[in-house]
């Protein structure tokens, strides 16, 4: 079964999905099922990855680590994501890019994760 928001990738191919309306099924690609990511919050690795979450007059900034992370080509911060009161919206970086991004919108409950093309999936709440 799938979770709503939750992040899948396909091992073969590469291809990634967010689930927008769970259902009763395995999600598959190319033949296979499809990886779950779990959410990440704890960070040993020597980049840092934990979400960093600033609260701003207009909104958000969120940084991806005390220590800003690599974006490299081989490495780097696919996306940002911030859920604000259940409403999801994504910033998509590319290699070169501050790993960074700034969401103006008010919200009560914030939660923000990453997605670390070779770290996976990594989450912090306000």
């Amino acid at each position: 079964m799938t979770q709503k928001n939750g992040v899948y990738k396909c091992d073969l191919c590469g291809n990634i999905v967010e689930v927008l309306h769970p259902g009763g099924g395995d999600l598959v690609c190319c033949g296979q099922p499809m990886k779950y990511f779990e959410e990440n919050t704890v960070d040993a690795a020597k980049e840092k990855h934990v979400p960093v979450i600033e609260k701003t007059a207009t909104g958000y900034k969120v940084m991806v680590g005390s220590v800003a992370h690599p974006m490299e080509e081989k490495h780097y911060i696919e996306f940002i994501e911030l859920i604000a009161d259940g409403k999801v919206y994504r910033q998509d970086l590319l290699p070169g890019q501050k790993p960074e991004a700034e969401f103006c919108v008010q919200a009560e409950k914030v939660a923000v994760r990453e997605y670390c093309n070779i770290h996976g999936l990594w989450k912090s709440e306000a």
